[in-house]
């Protein structure tokens, strides 16, 4: 586990061989040993300890992987932050999580942190520490003679991420240091990562996949090869050069590498994807049949750590694309429960998915109120995700806020939206429900086409009614140029309450219109 008594071991066992590549600097499995300790004497002399709290507003880079490991030496809770954030949001988490000190890259996109944080801080406690990580670039340095000099535990709290916040404020789901070190090994193995492997991560840090899987790669004693952000042709590149085996991203940013240029991937021996433009089973199979790369679909979230679940290498490439899979631990527990009642479900039965584990957060922090309704009187996290479990294998449809009921039917909107995906013309598809009075839901569908492409609205219904079940075909088919986004910490996201907007909008001009012609 990743605690005082036995860090060293973390990176013990295959000392030289390179844990972290950052540009051209390459940091072995000893240094970063060295490091952690290095900051953890760093962070003490700044007075924190255990039960403080340390908020990363920083890039992915060397500071953030020892600022992390150096107080989790301490048991000081650290808050990873995004750095899309802006000053609104991150007073909103400083508050939240009463931080003690912030650390900060003042000049990551040209974007001024410092100034931000200067904007808030009369209305944060005078005592904070503000950590100029470019001011002070020895947080970056190894000291190989940084011994190790504290015994923490490994219950104590480790670090707390960002929810989603769609229903309000962003909360902040704590993990202690027992379940980070646990889980970095279960999903490491579920993986196949292992010393000599190389895994490019392109995701952000202060994301729960970006983290999840970091940390499972250097448990592993593979080498992590850190990008500050994604750009596909560096990716590529990385891809190539560096002969990276694991790759873990988004559909998009899997399509976006196949186009950056003639490079070769064939290095590529697993991956993790996830859905966001209803093409994660053409990516698992196009990258099967090209590289023989396994990509395979997974289940997680900021309360359960990402990987949660994943879909064994060995079944088809087309069979395991999308959300789901087995746990990757024998100590993850699963059950589906009906939506109304609560009642557990026999197998494959679709309703809300509920889980307990070693891997569940242990509360939201300061937030007794949002920690007592996560969970049921007989101790499961309510995840309010609509799934099914068959034979304790897991499919996860959708949000149960954007599931839909179809004339009596509950029907995942991703179900439609992939049927729509497979149109010659479409390039990407949403669907969306608004809920009317005396009917209930009604389905709303949204496209974008390919370029140099067309279609209109009534050939895309009349594709739907000839290949799906009629209670499924949306009652409207919006075609857009683009969707409303938002680019989170795992990957972009369809802002779908914007587009239920707008559905509202279409219906009630549709019903309009209609009164109008009757009239």
């Amino acid at each position: 586990m990743i605690n005082s008594k036995n860090i060293d071991s973390l990176f013990s066992g295959h000392s030289d061989l390179p844990a972290l590549t950052v540009g051209e600097t390459v940091y072995t499995r000893a240094d970063l040993a060295n490091l952690a300790w290095h900051n953890a004497r760093k962070l003490r002399r700044l007075g924190l300890g255990e039960g403080d709290v340390l908020a990363l507003w920083l890039p992915n880079g060397v500071e953030w992987i020892g600022m992390f490991l150096g107080a989790a030496l301490l048991n000081v809770l650290v808050i990873p932050v995004s750095t899309r954030y802006k000053s609104f949001e991150l007073l909103h988490l400083l508050s939240t999580s009463k931080a003690s000190a912030i650390a900060v890259s003042p000049t990551f996109l040209n974007i001024d942190f410092l100034g931000m944080v200067e904007e808030i801080r009369p209305r944060l406690p005078q005592d904070l520490h503000v950590i100029d990580v470019e001011a002070d670039t020895s947080w970056r340095v190894p000291d190989s003679a940084a011994a190790p000099f504290y015994t923490g535990s490994d219950s104590a709290p480790c670090c707390a991420f960002s929810t989603s916040g769609t229903t309000g404020n962003p909360k902040l789901a704590v993990h202690d240091l027992a379940s980070v070190a646990t889980h970095a090994v279960a999903a490491g193995k579920a993986f196949g990562m292992q010393p000599g492997d190389v895994y490019l991560c392109s995701l952000p840090l202060y994301g729960i996949i970006g983290f999840t899987s970091t940390i499972a790669a250097l448990a592993s004693g593979a080498q992590v090869v850190l990008h500050a952000l994604f750009q596909p042709a560096l990716a590529a590149e990385a891809i190539q050069g560096k002969r990276v085996t694991h790759f873990f991203g988004s559909d998009d940013m899997y399509a976006a590498i196949l186009t950056a240029g003639d490079f070769d991937l064939s290095s590529l021996r697993r991956g993790a994807v996830t859905n966001f433009a209803g093409r994660a089973t053409d990516m698992s199979v196009v990258f099967e049949n090209r590289f023989g790369t396994r990509i395979a679909g997974a289940y997680g979230s900021s309360e359960c750590f990402a990987l949660t679940t994943t879909w064994s290498p060995t079944l088809p490439a087309d069979a395991r694309g999308n959300g789901g899979g087995d746990p990757v631990h024998p100590e993850i527990e699963l059950r589906v429960v009906d939506l109304q009642t609560g009642a557990p479900m026999s197998d494959g039965q679709a309703g809300e998915l509920q889980i307990r584990g070693y891997n569940v957060l242990s509360h939201y922090l300061n937030n007794e109120e949002a920690t007592r309704r996560a969970f049921t009187v007989d101790g499961w996290f309510t995840t309010g995700d609509l799934c099914r479990l068959d034979r304790g294998t897991l499919t996860y449809f959708s949000r149960i806020a954007d599931s839909l009921r179809l004339r009596g039917y509950l029907v995942d909107p991703g179900e439609i939206e992939e049927f729509l995906s497979a149109h010659e013309a479409i390039e990407l598809a949403a669907v969306v429900g608004v809920n009317q009075p005396g009917v209930g839901d009604i389905a709303v569908a949204f496209a974008s086409l390919k370029p140099g492409c067309h279609a209109e609205e009534p050939d895309l219904l009349a594709f739907c009614r000839a290949g799906i079940a009629n209670y499924k075909v949306p009652s409207r088919i919006v075609i857009v140029e683009s969707f409303p986004e938002v680019l989170g910490a795992n990957g972009r996201k369809i802002q779908k309450g914007a587009l239920r907007t707008i559905a509202q909008d279409t219906l009630r001009k549709s019903e309009e219109g209609s009164h109008a012609h009757s009239s």
